[in-house]
């Protein structure tokens, strides 16, 4: 079976949306919360995450067994998320052989030219499609 890890901080607010939407839509995968606080592997296992961990040795420790990584952009920059996601989390999400889906959120003060506005209902949306996508690749 393959496994997806959703990653995220500060609320879990993308990432519990996201583990929704995966669930809404059946994904046949092992969904993996892994969160930057408790509160965030909280919501993201409220939303139907399979399993749940908190912290650094999380995201080192499943980045590398995943076959896709999910969250939102922040989870590839170093001291994203008001400093919760540190460089060596960011270099073991960057360093996956993981397909990586990034959700843009500008709260990152991060902006990616060319990437059409939408609202982050709609972008959770596009991640999720695109992540069942990537695992029908990957059969």
């Amino acid at each position: 079976m393959k496994t997806i890890l959703i990653i995220d901080g500060q609320g879990g607010g993308v990432g519990r949306s996201l583990v929704e939407g995966l669930r809404q839509r059946e994904a046949k995968a092992r969904i993996l919360a892994v969160g930057t606080n408790t509160m965030a592997t909280a919501a993201m296992l409220r939303a139907g995450a399979d399993a749940g961990a908190t912290g650094l040795n999380p995201v080192l420790v499943n980045c590398p067994r995943a076959d896709v990584i999910a969250g939102p952009m922040g989870i590839v920059l170093a001291n994203s998320m008001m400093g919760e996601f540190t460089p060596e989390m960011a270099a073991a999400v960057a360093e996956s052989p993981a397909a990586r889906v990034l959700v843009p959120v500008t709260k990152c003060s991060t902006y990616i030219a060319g990437i059409q506005e939408k609202s982050l209902a709609q972008y959770i949306d596009d991640a999720a499609e695109m992540i069942l996508d990537l695992l029908k690749e990957k059969e």
